[in-house]
């Protein structure tokens, strides 16, 4: 009853919530042609902008109905609203079983190179931004929402971990599509990989991204499209299926040895520690 009592003392948020979220939906998708593809904006990224300017640090007086106090009660919620999307990947992924087996080597193999976000992301996250333990969550993936689901469960997401898989994540949606339209729309012009690689490099676990790379590539090569909507698409559906487990087991335990290795003396080291501890 108490718990229930406190969850109606939230209902300025959650109503904001309610309210920010139709009109995302109202707004729609927004594809805006750059020349060499199409930069697509979702609903997310107009939510995110919403809640942004709804910040208390940025409009003063929304403190009195966002005050930090709901802000603080509500932050649990994030876990129990990502679940339900957790639990579709499950009733997705089954019955496409025999098309990812049928996808062949080359994706499967594909998924090992999401560990390049541990390579190349991990030494500019502790030399060059001199990011704390942060960058465990920042640097073991792309940060999508399986990812904040995993370090959601293991770490929380108040704790430093937590604030970097959010922050790649918050990133990821405000600039990721941009990004891949670029990228997709360069390479493809460069001719250096054929475009049934660029295709399935365009499926890395998001459908934003995923979505704003084949366009690109459509865009670039006309003739093509069937094939690279084909293979995004797998792409894709592979990542959702096996990324959650290559970053639960090889990307995030590899990630944390490296940091203890770099940053012994790091208090958040012990913390870690005691927690699969109290696991076992």
């Amino acid at each position: 009853m108490e718990a229930m009592k406190k969850l109606a003392s939230l209902w300025p948020i959650h109503l904001i919530v309610l309210v920010t979220a139709i009109i995302a939906q109202l707004i729609g998708v927004r594809a805006i042609p750059i020349g060499i593809g199409t930069i697509l904006l979702l609903p997310l990224l107009f939510a995110f902008v919403f809640a942004l300017a709804l910040n208390p640090n940025v409009i003063k007086p929304i403190a009195s109905v966002l005050s930090t106090k709901r802000v603080a009660a509500a932050s649990p919620l994030i876990v129990i609203a990502i679940m339900p999307f957790i639990a579709k990947f499950g009733t997705t992924i089954g019955p496409a079983i025999e098309q990812v087996i049928e996808a062949g080597p080359a994706l499967l193999l594909q998924e090992l190179g999401n560990l390049g976000t541990i390579l190349i992301a991990f030494p500019v996250a502790i030399w060059v931004f001199r990011m704390g333990r942060e960058s465990i969550g920042a640097v073991h993936s792309i940060a999508r929402e399986p990812n904040i689901a995993i370090i959601a469960d293991r770490y929380g997401l108040r704790s430093a971990e937590g604030t970097g898989v959010v922050g790649v994540y918050v990133m990821g949606t405000l600039f990721g599509t941009f990004i891949f339209a670029i990228l997709a729309s360069l390479l493809a012009t460069a001719e250096v990989f054929s475009i049934e690689a660029l295709a399935m490099a365009c499926g890395v676990g998001s459908g934003s991204m995923m979505a704003a790379c084949a366009g690109a590539l459509a865009e670039a090569n006309p003739g093509a499209s069937d094939t690279i909507t084909a293979l995004s698409g797998a792409s894709n559906l592979l990542t959702y299926a096996t990324g959650m487990y290559v970053s639960l087991f090889i990307a995030l335990p590899l990630v944390e040895k490296i940091y203890v290795k770099v940053r012994p003396d790091d208090p958040g080291n012990k913390r870690t520690a005691n927690v699969e501890e109290s696991a076992r």
